[in-house]
């Protein structure tokens, strides 16, 4: 028998106001990707902003649909933007907030187990780690250096890996 450790590392803020410039107006644009959440039904907005190697920012929503399994989150919405229209312009680092009426928001929420593994093949794609920032308005950030830290057994099957 073997024994295997997972151990997973991140940085906590107590606010926005604490990381530095560049990462603190990607968490405002991040707010401001909110404003496009199409969400009637979960009514729980989910904002994503990603800064691109040439400082671009790109946006993501979440967009639900009467018929559920057809909607989408927020950093799909932006990564799949990204893979169809600047895959030549890597990825740097993304942030993510939600936000709702129906009750506070304590903590950062993280991003679901598709977006991670949609975010591990596109860090694999580009052949960098993305800096991913995971904070709620008013309350603490979380700092991500890649999607390891949150999904450490991605799937990956080198046999079916894109050809060179």
């Amino acid at each position: 028998m073997i024994k295997h450790e997972i151990k997973i590392a991140f940085k906590e803020y107590n606010a926005v106001e604490e990381l530095d410039q560049a990462d603190s107006a990607l968490c405002s644009e991040a707010i401001r990707a909110l404003k496009n959440s199409h969400s009637p039904y979960s009514k729980f907005r989910v904002g994503a902003a990603m800064r691109l190697h040439s400082g671009k920012i790109i946006y993501g929503s979440n967009q639900e649909n009467v018929a559920y399994p057809s909607g989408l989150c927020a950093e799909r919405v932006a990564l799949f933007h990204w893979g169809a229209n600047h895959p030549d312009d890597p990825i740097e680092s993304m942030a993510i907030t939600a936000q709702t009426d129906d009750f506070s928001i304590l903590k950062p929420v993280t991003p679901c187990g598709s977006c991670l593994q949609v975010l591990a093949e596109y860090e694999k794609m580009q052949d960098k780690k993305i800096k991913i920032i995971l904070y709620c308005q008013n309350g603490p950030v979380w700092v991500i250096d890649g999607v390891d830290s949150l999904l450490p057994f991605l799937f990956f099957e080198e046999r079916l890996t894109l050809p060179s």
